[in-house]
Protein backbone atom coordinates (compact mmCIF):
# COMPACT_ATOMS: atom_id res chain seq x y z
CA UNK A 1 0.00 0.00 0.00
CA UNK A 2 1.71 3.23 -1.03
CA UNK A 3 1.55 6.80 0.52
CA UNK A 4 -0.53 8.13 -1.79
CA UNK A 5 -3.41 5.93 -0.47
CA UNK A 6 -3.90 7.88 3.02
CA UNK A 7 -4.01 11.14 0.98
CA UNK A 8 -7.24 13.32 0.90
CA UNK A 9 -6.26 16.69 -0.22
CA UNK A 10 -9.05 18.84 -1.97
CA UNK A 11 -8.95 21.15 -5.28
CA UNK A 12 -10.76 23.57 -6.29
CA UNK A 13 -13.83 24.25 -9.08
CA UNK A 14 -16.71 22.55 -9.57
CA UNK A 15 -15.05 19.43 -12.19
CA UNK A 16 -12.53 16.94 -11.55
CA UNK A 17 -8.88 18.05 -12.63
CA UNK A 18 -7.28 16.23 -14.77
CA UNK A 19 -4.24 15.63 -12.22
CA UNK A 20 -6.63 14.65 -9.27
CA UNK A 21 -8.44 11.92 -11.79
CA UNK A 22 -4.47 10.75 -12.52
CA UNK A 23 -4.12 10.38 -9.05
CA UNK A 24 -7.57 8.60 -7.97
CA UNK A 25 -6.59 6.17 -10.95
CA UNK A 26 -3.42 5.73 -9.45
CA UNK A 27 -4.63 4.99 -6.14
CA UNK A 28 -5.20 8.06 -4.01
CA UNK A 29 -7.16 7.38 -0.37
CA UNK A 30 -10.07 10.43 -1.72
CA UNK A 31 -10.72 13.57 -1.66
CA UNK A 32 -12.63 16.16 0.44
CA UNK A 33 -14.81 18.66 -1.14
CA UNK A 34 -15.96 22.16 0.14
CA UNK A 35 -18.34 25.17 -0.92
CA UNK A 36 -16.12 25.63 -3.89
CA UNK A 37 -16.80 22.49 -5.36
CA UNK A 38 -20.65 23.15 -4.99
CA UNK A 39 -22.80 24.65 -7.49
CA UNK A 40 -25.88 22.92 -7.58
CA UNK A 41 -27.17 19.54 -6.96
CA UNK A 42 -26.89 18.21 -10.13
CA UNK A 43 -23.47 19.11 -10.67
CA UNK A 44 -22.28 18.15 -7.35
CA UNK A 45 -23.65 14.47 -8.40
CA UNK A 46 -21.61 14.48 -11.71
CA UNK A 47 -18.42 15.40 -9.85
CA UNK A 48 -18.90 12.51 -7.53
CA UNK A 49 -19.34 10.41 -9.90
CA UNK A 50 -16.73 11.27 -12.27
CA UNK A 51 -14.40 10.59 -8.91
CA UNK A 52 -15.90 7.23 -8.39
CA UNK A 53 -15.31 6.35 -11.20
CA UNK A 54 -11.44 7.35 -11.57
CA UNK A 55 -11.30 5.40 -8.18
CA UNK A 56 -14.65 3.04 -7.09
CA UNK A 57 -13.10 2.80 -3.49
CA UNK A 58 -12.22 6.52 -2.96
CA UNK A 59 -13.36 8.40 -0.14
CA UNK A 60 -15.36 11.12 -1.01
CA UNK A 61 -16.05 13.81 2.07
CA UNK A 62 -17.39 16.93 3.13
CA UNK A 63 -17.46 18.87 6.30
CA UNK A 64 -21.65 18.74 6.23
CA UNK A 65 -22.73 19.07 10.25
CA UNK A 66 -26.01 20.28 9.74
CA UNK A 67 -25.87 23.81 11.07
CA UNK A 68 -23.49 26.78 10.63
CA UNK A 69 -21.22 24.58 8.92
CA UNK A 70 -23.38 23.23 5.88
CA UNK A 71 -20.96 22.67 2.76
CA UNK A 72 -24.40 21.21 0.91
CA UNK A 73 -25.65 24.52 1.88
CA UNK A 74 -23.07 26.92 1.76
CA UNK A 75 -25.03 29.26 -0.77
CA UNK A 76 -28.29 29.71 0.71
CA UNK A 77 -27.27 28.65 4.57
CA UNK A 78 -28.44 25.04 6.04
CA UNK A 79 -32.03 24.04 6.39
CA UNK A 80 -31.11 22.09 9.75
CA UNK A 81 -31.10 23.33 12.86
CA UNK A 82 -27.08 23.06 13.96
CA UNK A 83 -26.01 21.23 17.63
CA UNK A 84 -26.57 23.49 19.90
CA UNK A 85 -30.36 23.56 18.86
CA UNK A 86 -30.32 20.33 19.06
CA UNK A 87 -28.32 19.76 22.69
CA UNK A 88 -31.24 22.22 24.22
CA UNK A 89 -33.82 20.08 22.63
CA UNK A 90 -32.77 17.40 24.66
CA UNK A 91 -34.52 15.34 22.05
CA UNK A 92 -32.01 12.46 21.24
CA UNK A 93 -34.93 11.01 18.70
CA UNK A 94 -34.98 14.06 17.20
CA UNK A 95 -31.39 14.22 16.83
CA UNK A 96 -31.21 11.58 15.26
CA UNK A 97 -33.58 12.26 12.79
CA UNK A 98 -31.71 14.75 11.54
CA UNK A 99 -28.52 13.41 11.55
CA UNK A 100 -29.96 10.66 9.23
CA UNK A 101 -31.78 13.30 7.21
CA UNK A 102 -28.12 14.65 6.50
CA UNK A 103 -27.04 11.42 5.70
CA UNK A 104 -29.89 11.29 2.49
CA UNK A 105 -29.01 14.50 1.43
CA UNK A 106 -24.95 13.54 1.35
CA UNK A 107 -26.15 10.27 -0.20
CA UNK A 108 -28.04 11.81 -3.20
CA UNK A 109 -24.98 14.12 -3.61
CA UNK A 110 -22.69 10.91 -3.62
CA UNK A 111 -20.75 12.17 -0.33
CA UNK A 112 -19.74 8.72 1.81
CA UNK A 113 -17.76 10.29 4.67
CA UNK A 114 -19.06 13.55 6.54
CA UNK A 115 -16.83 15.28 8.90
CA UNK A 116 -18.90 15.42 11.51
CA UNK A 117 -20.38 15.27 14.10
CA UNK A 118 -18.75 18.24 16.51
CA UNK A 119 -18.30 16.60 19.66
CA UNK A 120 -16.18 18.78 21.25
CA UNK A 121 -17.67 20.17 24.54
CA UNK A 122 -18.15 24.19 24.32
CA UNK A 123 -17.29 24.66 28.26
CA UNK A 124 -15.17 27.87 27.52
CA UNK A 125 -17.84 30.99 26.13
CA UNK A 126 -14.94 32.47 24.83
CA UNK A 127 -14.25 29.22 21.98
CA UNK A 128 -14.07 31.37 18.97
CA UNK A 129 -14.04 28.20 16.26
CA UNK A 130 -16.49 25.37 18.01
CA UNK A 131 -19.24 27.52 19.65
CA UNK A 132 -23.05 25.78 18.33
CA UNK A 133 -21.00 23.02 16.82
CA UNK A 134 -20.94 21.88 19.72
CA UNK A 135 -24.02 19.94 21.31
CA UNK A 136 -23.63 21.68 24.77
CA UNK A 137 -21.38 22.32 27.97
CA UNK A 138 -22.32 19.30 29.80
CA UNK A 139 -20.55 15.86 29.24
CA UNK A 140 -23.46 14.27 29.27
CA UNK A 141 -25.79 16.09 27.07
CA UNK A 142 -22.96 15.70 24.17
CA UNK A 143 -22.37 12.53 24.40
CA UNK A 144 -26.09 11.24 23.89
CA UNK A 145 -26.26 13.59 21.29
CA UNK A 146 -23.05 12.64 18.96
CA UNK A 147 -23.75 9.09 19.94
CA UNK A 148 -27.78 9.51 18.22
CA UNK A 149 -26.25 12.00 15.25
CA UNK A 150 -24.07 9.19 14.50
CA UNK A 151 -26.11 6.61 14.58
CA UNK A 152 -28.81 8.53 12.23
CA UNK A 153 -26.09 9.69 9.91
CA UNK A 154 -24.78 6.20 9.57
CA UNK A 155 -27.89 4.60 9.37
CA UNK A 156 -28.31 6.68 6.12
CA UNK A 157 -24.86 4.55 4.97
CA UNK A 158 -22.46 7.54 5.19
CA UNK A 159 -19.95 7.33 7.96
CA UNK A 160 -19.36 9.36 10.26
CA UNK A 161 -16.08 11.37 11.72
CA UNK A 162 -16.56 12.55 15.62
CA UNK A 163 -14.15 15.69 16.12
CA UNK A 164 -11.83 16.95 17.22
CA UNK A 165 -10.17 14.10 19.73
CA UNK A 166 -9.56 14.42 22.25
CA UNK A 167 -11.45 17.49 22.60
CA UNK A 168 -11.31 21.39 21.20
CA UNK A 169 -13.95 22.83 23.82
CA UNK A 170 -12.00 24.65 26.62
CA UNK A 171 -9.81 26.48 24.09
CA UNK A 172 -10.12 30.16 23.30
CA UNK A 173 -7.77 29.79 20.06
CA UNK A 174 -9.23 28.83 16.93
CA UNK A 175 -6.35 25.68 15.32
CA UNK A 176 -6.66 27.49 11.91
CA UNK A 177 -4.53 30.10 13.06
CA UNK A 178 -2.56 28.87 16.23
CA UNK A 179 -2.09 26.25 18.63
CA UNK A 180 -4.24 26.21 21.22
CA UNK A 181 -3.88 24.61 24.77
CA UNK A 182 -6.26 22.49 26.65
CA UNK A 183 -4.89 22.78 30.19
CA UNK A 184 -7.33 20.44 32.13
CA UNK A 185 -5.81 18.15 34.37
CA UNK A 186 -5.92 13.92 33.59
CA UNK A 187 -9.40 13.27 35.90
CA UNK A 188 -11.27 16.16 34.08
CA UNK A 189 -9.91 15.43 30.84
CA UNK A 190 -11.58 11.56 30.64
CA UNK A 191 -14.89 12.45 32.72
CA UNK A 192 -15.39 15.60 30.33
CA UNK A 193 -13.46 15.69 26.89
CA UNK A 194 -13.35 12.17 26.26
CA UNK A 195 -16.82 11.11 27.50
CA UNK A 196 -18.48 11.98 24.17
CA UNK A 197 -15.99 10.35 21.99
CA UNK A 198 -16.12 6.99 24.40
CA UNK A 199 -20.23 7.41 23.68
CA UNK A 200 -19.52 7.89 19.53
CA UNK A 201 -17.51 4.80 19.35
CA UNK A 202 -20.14 2.43 21.40
CA UNK A 203 -22.50 3.91 18.90
CA UNK A 204 -20.21 2.46 16.26
CA UNK A 205 -18.58 5.34 14.89
CA UNK A 206 -16.62 5.11 11.59
CA UNK A 207 -13.96 7.62 11.55
CA UNK A 208 -12.47 10.12 14.34
CA UNK A 209 -11.21 13.53 13.18
CA UNK A 210 -7.36 14.31 15.56
CA UNK A 211 -7.22 18.07 16.83
CA UNK A 212 -4.25 20.23 16.30
CA UNK A 213 -4.01 21.34 20.03
CA UNK A 214 -1.65 20.75 22.69
CA UNK A 215 -2.86 18.92 26.28
CA UNK A 216 0.02 18.37 28.25
CA UNK A 217 -1.87 16.03 30.71
CA UNK A 218 -2.01 13.87 27.94
CA UNK A 219 0.85 14.47 26.11
CA UNK A 220 3.65 17.21 27.32
CA UNK A 221 5.22 17.42 23.93
CA UNK A 222 3.32 16.92 20.58
CA UNK A 223 0.19 18.19 19.45
CA UNK A 224 -2.50 15.54 19.62
CA UNK A 225 -2.64 15.20 15.89
CA UNK A 226 0.93 14.41 16.15
CA UNK A 227 0.88 12.27 18.95
CA UNK A 228 0.90 8.41 19.51
CA UNK A 229 0.23 8.45 23.44
CA UNK A 230 -3.12 10.29 22.46
CA UNK A 231 -4.23 8.98 19.10
CA UNK A 232 -2.51 4.90 19.57
CA UNK A 233 -2.08 4.54 22.95
CA UNK A 234 -5.37 6.32 24.33
CA UNK A 235 -7.88 6.40 21.46
CA UNK A 236 -7.02 2.76 19.98
CA UNK A 237 -5.44 1.00 22.82
CA UNK A 238 -7.17 2.73 25.93
CA UNK A 239 -10.46 3.59 24.40
CA UNK A 240 -10.74 0.76 21.98
CA UNK A 241 -11.21 3.16 18.55
CA UNK A 242 -10.67 0.37 15.63
CA UNK A 243 -12.26 2.84 12.98
CA UNK A 244 -10.19 5.28 10.89
CA UNK A 245 -8.02 8.34 12.26
CA UNK A 246 -8.73 11.05 10.04
CA UNK A 247 -6.55 14.19 10.53
CA UNK A 248 -8.42 17.66 10.94
CA UNK A 249 -7.12 19.45 7.69
CA UNK A 250 -2.79 19.72 7.75
CA UNK A 251 -2.75 23.30 6.16
CA UNK A 252 -3.89 24.78 9.59
CA UNK A 253 -1.18 26.62 11.31
CA UNK A 254 -1.64 24.63 14.95
CA UNK A 255 -0.59 21.28 12.34
CA UNK A 256 1.78 22.93 9.76
CA UNK A 257 2.16 26.58 10.81
CA UNK A 258 6.30 25.68 11.75
CA UNK A 259 6.78 22.18 9.51
CA UNK A 260 5.34 22.47 6.46
CA UNK A 261 2.74 20.14 5.14
CA UNK A 262 4.89 17.41 3.57
CA UNK A 263 6.42 17.06 7.27
CA UNK A 264 2.71 17.47 9.12
CA UNK A 265 1.86 14.83 6.94
CA UNK A 266 4.50 11.66 7.38
CA UNK A 267 4.30 12.97 11.36
CA UNK A 268 0.54 12.04 11.61
CA UNK A 269 0.92 8.52 9.78
CA UNK A 270 3.58 8.27 12.84
CA UNK A 271 1.13 8.62 15.46
CA UNK A 272 -1.71 6.95 14.42
CA UNK A 273 -3.14 8.88 11.51
CA UNK A 274 -4.96 6.85 8.61
CA UNK A 275 -6.70 9.04 6.45
CA UNK A 276 -4.66 12.74 5.71
CA UNK A 277 -6.92 15.73 5.36
CA UNK A 278 -4.68 18.16 3.28
CA UNK A 279 -6.41 21.03 3.12
CA UNK A 280 -8.57 23.09 0.41
CA UNK A 281 -6.65 24.37 -2.81
CA UNK A 282 -4.16 21.72 -3.26
CA UNK A 283 -1.91 21.08 -5.62
CA UNK A 284 -0.23 17.91 -7.66
CA UNK A 285 3.10 19.51 -6.83
CA UNK A 286 2.15 19.45 -3.23
CA UNK A 287 1.11 15.74 -3.46
CA UNK A 288 4.37 14.93 -4.71
CA UNK A 289 6.04 16.49 -1.81
CA UNK A 290 4.25 14.87 0.91
CA UNK A 291 4.52 11.07 -0.85
CA UNK A 292 8.09 12.00 -0.96
CA UNK A 293 8.36 13.13 3.03
CA UNK A 294 6.55 9.84 3.65
CA UNK A 295 8.53 7.86 1.95
CA UNK A 296 11.38 9.26 3.46
CA UNK A 297 10.31 9.00 6.87
CA UNK A 298 9.65 5.55 5.88
CA UNK A 299 13.26 4.61 4.63
CA UNK A 300 14.87 6.73 7.43
CA UNK A 301 12.74 4.29 10.04
CA UNK A 302 10.84 7.05 11.27
CA UNK A 303 7.76 5.63 10.35
CA UNK A 304 7.14 1.89 9.30
CA UNK A 305 5.49 0.62 6.12
CA UNK A 306 3.33 -1.69 7.90
CA UNK A 307 1.83 1.74 9.48
CA UNK A 308 1.40 3.05 6.02
CA UNK A 309 -0.15 -0.32 4.95
CA UNK A 310 -2.73 -0.65 8.03
CA UNK A 311 -4.00 2.64 7.09
CA UNK A 312 -4.30 2.46 3.44
CA UNK A 313 -5.99 -1.14 4.53
CA UNK A 314 -8.67 0.39 7.24
CA UNK A 315 -9.37 3.28 4.85
CA UNK A 316 -10.20 0.87 1.94
CA UNK A 317 -12.59 -1.07 4.10
CA UNK A 318 -14.52 1.53 5.06
CA UNK A 319 -15.27 2.64 2.23
CA UNK A 320 -16.31 -1.13 0.95
CA UNK A 321 -18.31 -1.11 4.37
CA UNK A 322 -20.56 1.94 3.80
CA UNK A 323 -20.73 1.67 0.27
CA UNK A 324 -22.83 -1.24 0.77
CA UNK A 325 -24.87 0.12 3.90
CA UNK A 326 -25.73 2.80 1.62
CA UNK A 327 -27.06 0.61 -1.44
CA UNK A 328 -28.99 -0.92 1.04
CA UNK A 329 -30.51 2.61 2.74
CA UNK A 330 -31.29 3.86 -0.44
CA UNK A 331 -33.21 0.53 -1.51
CA UNK A 332 -34.84 0.52 1.91
CA UNK A 333 -36.45 4.13 0.75
CA UNK A 334 -37.28 5.33 4.42
CA UNK A 335 -37.94 9.10 5.38
CA UNK A 336 -36.69 10.50 8.32
CA UNK A 337 -38.71 13.30 10.38
CA UNK A 338 -38.15 17.12 9.80
CA UNK A 339 -37.83 20.06 11.94
CA UNK A 340 -40.19 22.67 12.16
CA UNK A 341 -39.80 26.37 13.44
CA UNK A 342 -41.81 25.80 16.16
CA UNK A 343 -39.61 23.12 17.35
CA UNK A 344 -36.47 25.41 16.98
CA UNK A 345 -38.18 28.19 18.86
CA UNK A 346 -38.05 26.47 21.78
CA UNK A 347 -34.30 26.25 21.99
CA UNK A 348 -34.00 29.87 22.06
CA UNK A 349 -32.93 31.90 25.33
CA UNK A 350 -35.28 35.32 25.76
CA UNK A 351 -34.59 37.54 28.84
CA UNK A 352 -37.60 38.20 31.20
CA UNK A 353 -38.31 41.93 29.26
CA UNK A 354 -37.74 40.75 25.87
CA UNK A 355 -40.20 37.64 26.82
CA UNK A 356 -42.62 40.08 27.81
CA UNK A 357 -42.16 42.43 24.82
CA UNK A 358 -42.59 39.60 22.47
CA UNK A 359 -46.04 39.43 23.48
CA UNK A 360 -46.33 43.03 22.19
CA UNK A 361 -45.06 42.50 19.09
CA UNK A 362 -47.60 40.18 17.81
CA UNK A 363 -50.61 43.37 17.66
CA UNK A 364 -47.11 45.85 16.75
CA UNK A 365 -47.43 47.08 13.22
CA UNK A 366 -44.33 49.20 13.51
CA UNK A 367 -42.12 48.51 11.06
CA UNK A 368 -39.20 46.58 12.30
CA UNK A 369 -35.38 48.10 11.27
CA UNK A 370 -32.67 44.86 11.02
CA UNK A 371 -29.42 46.00 12.18
CA UNK A 372 -26.96 42.74 11.06
CA UNK A 373 -23.62 42.85 12.89
CA UNK A 374 -21.27 41.23 10.59
CA UNK A 375 -18.12 39.43 12.31
CA UNK A 376 -15.63 38.24 10.50
CA UNK A 377 -16.38 34.58 8.77
CA UNK A 378 -15.55 32.09 11.06
CA UNK A 379 -12.88 29.72 9.04
CA UNK A 380 -14.55 26.29 9.93
CA UNK A 381 -18.18 28.16 8.85
CA UNK A 382 -16.49 30.21 5.91
CA UNK A 383 -18.50 32.95 3.95
CA UNK A 384 -22.65 31.65 4.06
CA UNK A 385 -25.81 33.61 4.13
CA UNK A 386 -27.02 33.35 7.87
CA UNK A 387 -29.69 34.00 10.72
CA UNK A 388 -32.97 35.63 9.01
CA UNK A 389 -31.25 37.32 6.63
CA UNK A 390 -30.78 33.48 5.15
CA UNK A 391 -34.35 33.71 5.48
CA UNK A 392 -35.32 36.25 3.26
CA UNK A 393 -34.97 38.82 6.20
CA UNK A 394 -33.49 42.13 4.40
CA UNK A 395 -30.96 43.85 6.48
CA UNK A 396 -32.07 47.55 7.18
CA UNK A 397 -27.88 48.12 8.32
CA UNK A 398 -25.04 46.04 7.90
CA UNK A 399 -22.07 46.70 10.26
CA UNK A 400 -18.76 45.37 10.01
CA UNK A 401 -15.65 45.83 11.98
CA UNK A 402 -14.74 49.26 11.36
CA UNK A 403 -18.02 50.93 10.23
CA UNK A 404 -19.43 53.67 11.98
CA UNK A 405 -23.07 53.31 12.72
CA UNK A 406 -25.45 56.29 11.79
CA UNK A 407 -28.02 56.57 14.74
CA UNK A 408 -29.61 59.71 13.12
CA UNK A 409 -30.51 57.15 10.02
CA UNK A 410 -32.10 55.10 12.09
CA UNK A 411 -36.14 55.50 12.22
CA UNK A 412 -37.35 56.57 15.78
CA UNK A 413 -40.87 54.83 14.86
CA UNK A 414 -39.07 51.63 14.65
CA UNK A 415 -38.85 48.76 16.58
CA UNK A 416 -34.99 48.19 16.31
CA UNK A 417 -33.54 45.02 16.44
CA UNK A 418 -29.69 44.33 16.18
CA UNK A 419 -28.66 40.60 15.04
CA UNK A 420 -25.05 39.52 15.57
CA UNK A 421 -23.22 36.07 16.71
CA UNK A 422 -20.89 35.47 19.63
CA UNK A 423 -21.59 39.50 20.79
CA UNK A 424 -19.86 39.27 23.83
CA UNK A 425 -16.45 37.88 21.83
CA UNK A 426 -16.29 41.36 19.79
CA UNK A 427 -15.24 44.67 21.44
CA UNK A 428 -16.73 46.43 18.15
CA UNK A 429 -20.09 44.70 18.47
CA UNK A 430 -20.24 45.42 21.80
CA UNK A 431 -19.58 49.18 20.97
CA UNK A 432 -22.40 49.38 18.54
CA UNK A 433 -24.64 47.84 21.36
CA UNK A 434 -24.25 50.26 23.98
CA UNK A 435 -24.65 52.79 21.38
CA UNK A 436 -28.21 52.26 20.52
CA UNK A 437 -29.00 51.53 24.27
CA UNK A 438 -31.15 54.30 24.56
CA UNK A 439 -33.49 52.94 21.26
CA UNK A 440 -34.66 50.16 23.77
CA UNK A 441 -33.48 47.53 20.95
CA UNK A 442 -34.10 44.01 20.92
CA UNK A 443 -30.60 42.34 21.09
CA UNK A 444 -30.34 39.06 19.34
CA UNK A 445 -26.91 36.08 19.72
CA UNK A 446 -27.29 33.69 17.19
CA UNK A 447 -23.87 32.56 18.57
CA UNK A 448 -23.08 30.91 21.86
CA UNK A 449 -23.83 33.87 24.08
CA UNK A 450 -22.74 34.90 27.29
CA UNK A 451 -25.45 35.33 29.28
CA UNK A 452 -23.77 36.73 32.46
CA UNK A 453 -23.06 39.71 30.09
CA UNK A 454 -26.00 42.13 28.56
CA UNK A 455 -25.34 41.55 24.71
CA UNK A 456 -28.34 38.94 24.30
CA UNK A 457 -31.61 40.00 25.22
CA UNK A 458 -32.39 36.79 22.88
CA UNK A 459 -29.97 34.09 22.14
CA UNK A 460 -31.24 31.32 19.23
CA UNK A 461 -27.71 29.38 20.06
CA UNK A 462 -27.39 28.70 15.79
CA UNK A 463 -27.53 31.04 12.67
CA UNK A 464 -28.44 28.53 10.23
CA UNK A 465 -31.34 29.56 7.69
CA UNK A 466 -33.81 27.10 9.75
CA UNK A 467 -32.71 28.77 12.89
CA UNK A 468 -32.90 32.20 11.20
CA UNK A 469 -36.72 32.02 9.82
CA UNK A 470 -37.73 30.74 13.16
CA UNK A 471 -36.31 34.38 14.75
CA UNK A 472 -38.03 36.34 11.90
CA UNK A 473 -41.13 34.54 12.81
CA UNK A 474 -40.72 35.76 16.85
CA UNK A 475 -39.88 39.44 16.04
CA UNK A 476 -42.28 40.12 12.87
Amino acid sequence: MSALATLMPGFEGTVLPAWVERRLRDGMGGVCLFATNVESREQLRSLTASIRAANPRAVISMDEEGGDVSRLHQREGSPFPGNAVLGRLDDPAMTRAVGEQVGRELIDAGINLTLAPDVDINSNVSNPVISVRSFGADADLVSRHGAAWTRGVQSAGVAGSAKHFPGHGDTAQDSHVSLPTVDADLDTLRARELAPFAAVIEADVATIMSSHIAVPALDPEQPATFSRPILTDLLRGEMGFEGVVVSDALDMVGASGEIGIPAAAARALAAGCDLLCIGTANTDEQIDAIVAAIDAAVAQGDLSAQRVEDAGVRIGAMVESFSQQAADAVAAGSTAAGLGQASVRAAFHVSERVAIRLQGLVSDTRPRHWIQLEPDANIAVGHSPWGPFAAGVGADVVVRPGDALDLDAIPQEAVLVVVGKDNHRHAWIREVIESVRALDPIVVDMGWPDLTAPYADLATFGASRLVGAALAEVLS
